[in-house]
């Protein structure tokens, strides 16, 4: 999962951007990299670490000009390379820098036809950068000797004709503007809009809408499943529909986790969401321990709050934050290696025992995934008072990989994975477990937007909209094991 940013300004654009990959660094806190057109010449800075981290007043003199693009990386493949940040840049033709969010589980293919019947190279392990050359590839036999709208929509289509995968891009073309575009099953999110000016409108496109709205730009649209943006330097904004078939199939993951709650995504308020998904737990609980004996409901920080409040509404129990937070500390979810996140939890949380102590306490919580935080946060609960301790997810459980851009790792590495829900709780350590259905789920998503075709619900019911190939799990487990992850740190 990464945080993408394109903007078509009037003055120099590159402090909006760094402005605008700060909002989205919850997206990605390994890598942040930008490219910036000064009069036809690509300027592109990159660099491992925060967006604070890698930008300085020095790089901001460097990326002069009013249009560029930005990027927030979260590795999915257990590398930390430099090499591997973006924005990507590909001299061929016109010059193009690309920044990427998603994944293409075909890479190893289109690496290989890239390089015997394309005759291009492919200098990394990352399959941005795979896509940036099949791009380039299709505008390069498309365009002749100019940059056009026609050209440009080609190549999207045969982007989408060549590539597997989910993919939210944004791309510039150095003295013509920025493209962005979205795969055919719409999996990850973009959204673009404008802010009207006296001077010529200038425009944005990113990952989510917060973006837009810190910087004061209207929300036009999402860019539909399969759709191309062109946003030329004088202004002109240009879309058509490259994809043949296309379904709005957005992954439910990040109305769950990843998003902002302050976010809109494909017409669903992240925020409203997170509130049903709270209110359909509570109903479940109820049904499932009529006669039970919670005392008070504590959420995670940060993400699982806004389920929090109404579940223990509903529940007629009270609302206390029970766990501080050291908001200087990273997303443990995101972070590369099994020692690395057990290490930060500890770090992150701290319990406050006034709330603990001598109650029958509910911790709900986003998702498990791995398992490992919950334990331990459970464990906290334990030793902070609780008399028992009480376990709830707003998401079902996770059973199998992601493979469109989410760092789930291998089957086996998935505490839910070949599990019944008793043995996952007892595995916890917790006094009962109760998950949301994925019905519920889905619904509480779906709620927002009627017009949604399905959700991208692949890492909790084994089914994946684009159809993957079995052997491409076995390559996953290699690349993202955590022992993988602990060999390439």
């Amino acid at each position: 999962m990464c945080g993408i940013v394109g903007i078509i300004g009037n003055n120099h654009v590159a402090s909006t951007i760094y402005e605008c990959l700060t909002i989205l660094q919850h997206r990605g806190q390994d890598a942040a990299g930008m490219a910036t057109d000064d009069k036809g010449k690509l300027e592109l800075v990159k660099n491992n670490g925060l967006v604070s981290d890698v930008f300085s007043v020095q790089t901001a003199q460097k990326l002069k000009g009013h249009a560029g693009i930005g990027h927030v990386r979260y590795p999915t493949a257990g590398s930390s390379n430099l090499e591997e940040s973006q924005p990507f840049y590909v001299n061929s033709p016109f010059g193009i820098a690309l920044a990427h969010n998603g994944n293409l589980h075909n890479a190893d293919q289109l690496k290989e036809e890239l390089f015997r019947e394309d005759r291009r190279h492919i200098n990394t392990h990352s399959d941005s950068e795979v896509l940036l050359n099949v791009f380039a590839h299709e505008l390069q036999n498309a365009s002749g000797l100019k940059v056009t709208p026609e050209a440009i929509f080609h190549a999207v289509k045969r982007v989408h004709s060549r590539c597997k995968g989910a993919y939210a891009n944004v791309l510039i073309i150095p003295g013509y503007g920025i493209v962005a575009f979205r795969d055919p099953n719409g999996i990850r999110p973009l959204v673009y809009g404008v802010k009207k000016n006296p001077e010529g409108n200038e425009y944005m496109v990113a990952s989510e809408s917060i973006a837009l709205d810190l910087q004061e730009f209207e929300l036009i649209d999402d860019v539909a499943p399969g759709e191309a943006i062109i946003i030329t330097q004088d202004r002109q904004l240009l879309k058509q529909q490259c994809a043949g078939q296309t379904q709005l199939s957005p992954c439910v993951f990040e109305y769950v986790y990843f998003a902002r709650p302050d976010s809109m995504i494909d017409d669903v308020s992240v925020y409203k969401a997170r509130l049903r998904m709270g209110e359909k737990l509570a109903e479940r609980i109820l049904e499932r321990w009529p006669n039970h004996d919670i005392d008070v409901v504590i959420p995670i920080p940060e993400s699982s709050r806004v389920s929090a409040i109404p579940l223990a509404y509903r529940l007629g129990v009270k609302f206390r934050e029970g766990f501080i937070k050291n908001r200087y500390i990273g997303r443990t979810f995101i972070m590369p290696g099994q020692e690395q996140r057990i290490k930060s939890v500890r770090r992150k949380l701290n319990a406050v025992p006034l709330e603990f102590k001598g109650k029958n306490v509910l911790l709900i919580d986003d998702s498990i995934v791995r398992g490992t935080t919950s334990q331990q946060i459970i464990q906290m609960a334990r030793q902070a008072g609780a008399s028992k301790v009480y376990f709830a997810s707003a998401a079902p459980p996770v059973r199998y990989p992601n493979v469109y851009g989410i760092d789930m790792p291998v089957a086996d590495e998935l505490i839910a994975h070949n599990r019944t829900e008793d043995e996952i709780c007892q595995k916890l350590g917790a006094d009962g477990l109760i998950y949301q259905t994925l019905e519920d789920l889905e619904a509480a998503c779906r709620e927002g937007n009627k017009e949604i075709d399905r959700f991208d619900s692949s890492c909790f019911s084994n089914e994946y909209v684009t159809g993957v190939e079995a052997e491409y799990f076995e390559k996953l487990g290699i690349k993202r094991s955590d022992s993988a992850k602990q060999k390439n740190a």
